[in-house]
């Protein structure tokens, strides 16, 4: 099998590496020199380009009934999203989104358990992306775009991880914090949200904060479930007591894992991963970022430099 991995930043290059890993037949195409006859001799594309540039991809693997593996989010408005689930319907049921948290043994864990109960929730995610890695500036990344870029896009696995969890969320509100350097890139925003049952709850993500922090809590009637993702500590609370659940996590697993369902699902064989994210089933959570991003209200400016 071989599979072109389109896009060479850190995302495609852990994508090229994870696939050889596997066995795979891998060939990495930067954007800038990328043609659509790459994906001639291809079986499968993997789509890691910046958000706004990769319908012209998308497209071009799909005239190759081409399944593929494209990274969150897959678009950051409405009509965009129409557009490739259009492209992709054909083969929709072998590609997948990149929404590995999905392949997390605690979030895995928390998704079995019951939130019919839950009265209000909040998940959060932050760090100080100035920290964020070595030899990189903000400036010159995708998130420095106006168009597809911020952090609500960029850590948007919460909202993500907020429709797993309550399939029926209604969005009541965004708002967020920019710079005045950066025209319309969100540093920090916060959708507040809503459950068919009317439970309350706050999806939160910052550029920010000094040190990582990823948690989220739901709070419910027979249990409190707080799972703080960064610490990897998880806390169930209920009338009996409280527990700690063990599930160590090595990061590059839930990569790996995730492709490895991809390949499986490639292949026709089985696969065990109920959250999988194949793109006809995620569209809750895809409908739901794009609406949040395109409902953003700026609200204030931060003056922290951002180089």
């Amino acid at each position: 099998m071989r599979i072109a991995v389109i896009g060479a930043g850190s995302i495609g290059r852990r994508h090229f590496d994870n696939l050889v890993s596997l066995g795979i037949d891998a060939v990495q195409v930067p954007y800038r020199s990328y043609r659509p006859d790459v994906l001639d001799d291809c079986d499968a594309a993997v789509i890691a380009t910046a958000t706004d540039v990769r319908t012209g991809p998308i497209a071009d693997a799909a005239d190759r009934d081409l399944p593929m593996y494209i990274e969150k989010p897959l678009a950051f408005r409405a009509a965009d999203l129409a557009t490739i689930e259009c492209l992709t319907a054909k083969v929709a049921d072998r590609t997948m989104l990149g929404l590995m948290m999905r392949y997390h043994p605690a979030f895995r864990a928390l998704a079995d358990m019951d939130m019919s109960t839950a009265v209000r929730f909040s998940l959060d995610i932050g760090h100080d992306v100035t920290q964020w890695r070595q030899n990189w500036k903000f400036s010159e990344s995708y998130a420095a775009k106006a168009d597809g870029g911020g952090v609500l896009l960029d850590l948007c696995h919460e909202i993500d991880m907020a429709s797993v969890l309550f399939p029926d969320l209604m969005l009541k509100s965004v708002t967020s914090v920019g710079h005045s350097n950066y025209d319309g890139v969100d540093f920090s925003s916060r959708l507040t949200v809503q459950t068919g049952a009317g439970a309350e709850g706050s999806i939160g993500m910052d550029y920010l904060t000094p040190q990582l922090h990823r948690r989220t809590i739901v709070y419910g009637v027979d249990a409190i479930y707080d799972f703080d993702f960064a610490a990897q500590r998880y806390e169930v609370k209920d009338a009996a007591g409280s527990r700690l659940i063990d599930l160590p996590l090595e990061r590059n697993e839930m990569f790996v894992g995730i492709t490895r369902d991809w390949i499986a699902l490639l292949e026709g064989r089985e696969i065990t991963n109920r959250l999988l994210p194949r793109i006809d089933r995620v569209t809750t959570s895809t409908a739901l970022t794009a609406a949040a991003w395109e409902a953003r209200q700026f609200v204030g400016h931060i003056t922290k430099e951002i180089p």
